[in-house]
């Protein structure tokens, strides 16, 4: 949130099956939402576990005017102990057509790495603290208002649960 606005965020709505032991083809919607427009869009792609045990999220968004989104996701998680465990990501995101109104150029848009670190008082659940650096790449650096930097760095604290 900046002032008191939400800047941008993403909303799925996934169907999961399992296609093998360590991977899961999905399919469903995904909501794109920024201070001045929203996306709606078709989604589909896979999530699983790579040798080496990375953990992979792709996906293709299909929107209604033809525009499409590749998004895709590798994280690692390296326990330090047997509760404390530090997880280095990268997300990597690419537009097929600009989109002015939500500040994205066609081509490879944003690259996201960054690492966090939580403690899982329990399995299921675990505070985290993290740090991202985020770099913008064509013609959504080019889409960047006058005197903001393409590169970012932001801190990010989260909760991670499940049932």
């Amino acid at each position: 949130m900046v002032e008191g606005e939400v800047e941008e965020g993403e909303i799925d709505l996934l169907y999961s099956r399992a296609v093998s032991p360590f991977w899961d083809i999905r399919a469903g919607l995904h909501r794109s939402f920024g201070e001045s427009a929203d996306r709606d869009w078709a989604a589909i792609g896979f999530k699983g576990l790579s040798p080496y045990w990375f953990e992979i999220d792709a996906a293709l968004h299909i929107g209604k005017s033809g525009s499409a989104a590749l998004d895709f996701e590798a994280e690692y998680e390296l326990l330090l102990t047997q509760r404390l465990v530090l997880q280095p990501r990268i997300d990597i995101k690419a537009f097929s057509e600009t989109d002015v109104e939500l500040g994205r150029g066609s081509g490879l848009s944003t690259v996201k790495i960054g690492a966090r670190l939580r403690y899982e008082i329990d399995r299921q659940f675990a505070p985290y603290l993290g740090v991202e650096r985020v770099k913008r790449f064509g013609e959504t650096a080019d889409l960047l208002p006058l005197g903001l930097s393409q590169t970012e760095t932001h801190w990010v604290i989260g909760l991670r649960f499940w049932y």
